[in-house]
């Protein structure tokens, strides 16, 4: 179906956002790694759906949010405002069961959430429609949503069908009253959020042309079971649930590019090696364990080659391998601490942290270790370089006047700007696959959290509130037969 005249499929495009902090650097050796394994006391068990995200919006215990609704569209090279959505409240079948219409509070309430957090709809609820007369005759109740400067009506009926939930959505043009979008699925109750998230990214693709990211998920470390574990969560903190059950000590969780597995760094062996988990089926299978000390990995973008930190002898330099279990191939011969590999999204180069000019700070080179250089020059710290989707930025941890901030530099402007404020430090960030969004830790209160915010430091979110958390590492786009 095409879209009307009204309402052409314009592109999305946002301003640039600027460049800014960094991440504190994890020193390998003796006090490094026997920093790691004392689990924080009085962990709980994780349950098993996760909680719901704190509601905290970035103020308090030195997290900040700065100001910013920056996001614009452009339709055919011209500017435009977000799109005025009218979003009423699901109409749902009068013979659901309790379980059933639980789950379609749990869907609607998740698409209502998802569609608010693309930055891209001014919302409409139930609320501010509540002053319509509306007499179900769709001729003339168009006209009256239209009359709240609306240009899209979202539909959604949810009904239940043996034991299932079953949601019809329909995106309207109101200037024309076509259908623009349409789409009907069903599932079990507990998958009513996942629905939701596929329809979401749906409207969002059809309406900007841009891939959404309501179904991608965010891997991250917690000690709630009492020891340091793998977990995963969906993008807005939902749906939290253990990865690895090692008892012992699992961190640096790094993605697969079809998001189908993980690698990651435990030391259930005894001493920290490297292992690869496959989410669909929890299998798990050494990648590299050996004598030496192997930490921080680095999937590859092609999935085939893993980087990571080698610690022998008293000095750690970065190191390459293949994911099948190749020979290890050394990168950096530098004499000082170099840690923290991060692929190009092309593959071609990897950024990385170094002590070699004194503090630490990140440094870029190719991916066979040719032709170094450094990035970074401003701040005493310098640590966690994440690149941006387009390959052509690098967020990172960096300490300045003794906190540390996330801060992104611009590799073609070398431009940066520190996004976050605050007097707590903020650090490991990772993209969003769209590359408009950073999740981070951050210390709140007596415990670290991680927190997502927009790329200009603005809509600052909690995700998590159970133990400590933290290594947070985004997930890509899912495969096309994914979840």
């Amino acid at each position: 179906m095409k879209y009307s005249s009204s309402l052409r499929r314009p592109r999305f495009a946002t301003t640039a956002p600027g460049a800014g902090a960094s991440l504190a650097w994890h020193l390998a050796g003796a006090l490094f790694l026997a920093s790691l394994a004392a689990p924080a006391a009085g962990a709980q068990q994780a349950p098993s759906q996760g909680q719901p995200p704190a509601s905290a919006k970035g103020a308090g215990d030195g997290l900040e949010s700065q100001d910013g609704d920056n996001v614009t569209i452009v339709i055919d090279g011209e500017v435009r405002e977000r799109f005025h959505l009218a979003f009423p409240a699901a109409k749902l079948d009068v013979g659901m069961s309790s379980s059933g219409r639980s789950a379609a509070a749990d869907l609607e309430a998740a698409l209502r959430q998802d569609l608010d957090l693309t930055g891209v709809f001014d919302l409409q609820g139930p609320e501010a429609l509540s002053v319509l007369q509306l007499t179900g005759d769709p001729s003339y109740d168009l006209e009256l949503y239209r009359s709240l400067g609306n240009e899209l009506l979202l539909l959604a009926d949810v009904r239940e069908d043996g034991g299932r939930v079953v949601f019809e959505g329909r995106l309207l043009d109101l200037g024309n009253g076509e259908s623009i979008v349409g789409k009907r699925y069903q599932g079990s109750f507990d998958i009513a959020r996942s629905i939701a998230h596929t329809f979401s990214d749906e409207v969002l693709l059809y309406l900007t042309g841009r891939r959404g990211i309501a179904r991608t998920s965010i891997a991250f470390v917690s000690d709630r079971t009492g020891e340091k574990e793998i977990f995963l969560m969906d993008y807005d903190g939902y749906n939290q649930r253990r990865i690895t059950a090692h008892r012992s000590i699992s961190m640096s969780p790094s993605w697969t590019p079809d998001d189908g597995g993980l690698c990651y760094l435990s030391y259930v062996s005894g001493t920290p090696g490297i292992y690869y988990v496959d989410l669909a089926t929890g299998n798990k299978r050494p990648v590299l364990v050996d004598s030496a000390h192997n930490f921080s990995p680095a999937l590859s973008p092609d999935g085939q080659h893993l980087a990571f930190a080698r610690s022998l002898g008293g000095n750690t330099e970065v190191f390459t391998t293949t994911l099948a279990g190749g020979e290890a191939k050394r990168l950096t011969t530098s004499g000082a601490i170099d840690t923290n590999p991060a692929w190009s999204p092309d593959g071609r180069l990897i950024a990385f942290t170094s002590s070699r000019a004194g503090n630490p700070n990140i440094y870029i080179m190719n991916a066979d270790g040719s032709d170094l250089r450094r990035l970074t020059r401003d701040g005493t710290y310098n640590d966690g370089a994440a690149w941006h989707p387009d390959g052509n930025r690098i967020a990172y941890a960096s300490r300045r006047n003794g906190i540390f901030q996330i801060a992104i530099t611009d590799l073609v402007t070398l431009e940066t700007r520190v996004i976050t404020t605050g007097t707590s430090n903020k650090e490991e960030p990772t993209w969003s696959p769209d590359g408009q969004r950073l999740a981070f830790t951050a210390r709140r209160g007596q415990s670290t959290e991680i927190y997502v915010v927009d790329a200009d430091g603005s809509h600052l979110r909690q995700l998590t509130q159970e133990g400590n958390s933290s290594a947070p590492s985004w997930s890509p786009y899912p495969a096309a037969t994914g979840k």
